[in-house]
């Protein structure tokens, strides 16, 4: 089997939602790995943002679009010719669900099927990846399994589980393996654990909360501290995104939707996570209060990720404590004054290495 190096050298890849957290992750990881990176999406959505603060505009074409915005995104798609697609373009959060249900469909919804139809008109296309999230599933006891029902609470989870179930249908109507009916490329999901990580600015996450804690020496409340999720570091979700492309790419059957997450020692309460993270940064002492007016979030959410394992060959490299001693030295050397866009080449060149 090729590495990810070997094939994504020299490749044309198309990355939706470029400028968020992970897109500039992921932008960065496939710049070095030689790829010809074409990014469409909004501004960043923070400030200050990892995608500026990495200078990625000078890389790799950046094109600011909707991706509620068929024309353009299919103009952009029709001049790119990609090779690979990734779609990470959301709205990712879920308490602006709540405050935005609106927009939080017609951007996780439709921007999904507007992505799929431009791949639709494109001979050049040779994988699609459709990233989600751990939320889609109807709650139930016990680790989610991808034959689950799909059924996410709250407006954002719900939504995801509309574009799993948008890319189910173009997949088996529009995508099937070439030989059959329909033909085109293969198309799949992949259904996420918490992420985290340096770079990460976003409103209502725990992690940059606990920055922003530190930071200004005031009190975190925890919306729910006893809630158990799976986290991995963004590197382990991005590595699960190009090895999926890569598989199907090559073995268009293995087409289909993928749960990514830690064993089980990466689920951890999240007034646990936010322990780890004060010792590894450091941070001063601060009450962790519970939010007894936030919305609904489930008590439990654990990931069986078997599937990703025996069909892909991927496992996580990192332990919950190793990602989030990651975070805590990203953060730590960007407030000292370090170049950011360094400091992610560096952590993911030591990453490529495991």
């Amino acid at each position: 089997m090729k590495t990810l190096r070997e094939f994504y050298r020299g490749r044309r890849v198309f990355v939706t939602g470029h400028t968020g957290f992970k897109g500039a992750w992921l932008s960065q990881m496939l710049l070095l790995l030689g790829a010809d990176v074409t990014g469409y999406a909004l501004s960043p959505p923070t400030e200050p943002a990892l995608f500026h603060l990495a200078h990625l505009d000078k890389h790799m074409a950046s094109i600011t679009g909707d991706i509620r915005d068929f024309g353009k995104l299919r103009r952009a798609m029709e001049q790119a010719r990609p090779e690979i697609v990734l779609h990470l373009a959301a709205q990712p959060i879920v308490l602006e669900g709540y405050r935005d249900p609106r927009g939080t469909y017609e951007t996780n919804v439709m921007g999904t099927v507007n992505l799929l139809e431009c791949v639709k008109t494109l001979d050049c296309v040779r994988s699609v990846v459709n990233v989600t999230t751990d939320k889609v599933y109807r709650a139930h006891a016990g680790a989610y399994r991808e034959e689950d029902t799909l059924d996410g609470r709250d407006p954002y989870s719900n939504s995801k589980s509309c574009s799993e179930l948008v890319t189910g249908c173009y997949r088996n109507s529009f995508f099937a393996p070439a030989g059959s009916a329909g033909g085109g490329p293969p198309v799949s999901t992949m259904r996420s654990a918490n992420v985290i990580g340096g770079g990460d600015f976003a409103a209502s996450r725990i992690l940059p909360d606990c920055v922003r804690a530190a930071m200004e020496r005031h009190p975190l409340a925890l919306r729910h501290p006893d809630a158990l999720r799976p986290y991995l570091h963004v590197l382990e979700s991005l590595s699960a995104y190009l090895l999926l492309a890569m598989r199907q790419a090559e073995e268009p059957a293995l087409a289909g939707a993928y749960n990514i997450g830690p064993d089980g020692a990466g689920c951890v309460r999240t007034e646990d996570l936010v322990r780890l993270f004060r010792e590894a940064y450091g941070a001063p002492d601060y009450v962790a209060q519970r939010d007894a007016g936030a919305p609904y979030e489930a008590d439990a959410l654990v990931l069986d990720c078997a599937k990703a394992r025996r069909a892909l060959g991927w496992k996580p490299a990192l332990s919950i404590g190793r990602a989030v001693a990651l975070t805590a030295d990203w953060t730590r050397a960007w407030l000292g004054g370090s170049d950011a866009g360094e400091v992610t080449r560096k952590q993911i060149a030591g990453y490529l290495r495991l």
